[in-house]
């Protein structure tokens, strides 16, 4: 398997991949694919990596940018993050988030955000930190992994294209 970033012709496998990833998943609206779709046209599709093996794209990450309430640059959020269901829990989604934050730093960029489950990501470096906040979200599951160090609070506010 390879991780790579996403070419032209990648853009209906990864929607199609993303469908499936989140058919079942418990805390969806089925959105998923739009907001990626959404990210591309707005030319806010940052970094857009796919996991590639034999069979094909079999996983995929959105990072996109984020605002902070006091103006501060360089945050990021991750998501979507989507692995094929028959592959997921064999590493494919970590080595996406891995490489993603890697390429991150190398921008570089002030840290990334995500609303997640805290025992996944935490193996990343994320963890709920009281001084970054997404209105309207459980503080435990909105998560950050800071590159710099963080001063004082600030709201988080996602790329439009996640809103529809």
């Amino acid at each position: 398997m390879i991780v790579r970033t996403e070419q032209g012709g990648d853009v209906e496998a990864i929607r199609h991949l993303t469908e499936r990833a989140f058919a079942s998943a418990p805390h969806t609206d089925g959105t998923e694919h739009l907001i990626i779709d959404r990210l591309r046209a707005a030319a806010a599709l940052t970094l857009s990596l796919v996991a590639e093996d034999a069979t094909g794209i079999v996983g995929h990450v959105a990072f996109s940018p984020v605002a902070l309430s006091d103006g501060t640059d360089g945050w990021f959020g991750l998501g979507p993050l989507s692995v094929a269901p028959e592959r997921q829990r064999t590493g494919i989604g970590g080595a996406l988030v891995r490489t993603g934050l890697a390429r991150l730093r190398e921008k570089p960029a002030a840290g990334c955000v995500l609303l997640g489950d805290p025992a996944y990501y935490g193996r990343f470096g994320f963890v709920a930190d009281a001084r970054l906040r997404l209105e309207g979200v459980p503080p435990e599951y909105f998560q950050s992994v800071a590159f710099s160090p963080v001063y004082g609070e600030r709201t988080v506010t996602y790329h439009p294209a996640f809103y529809g």
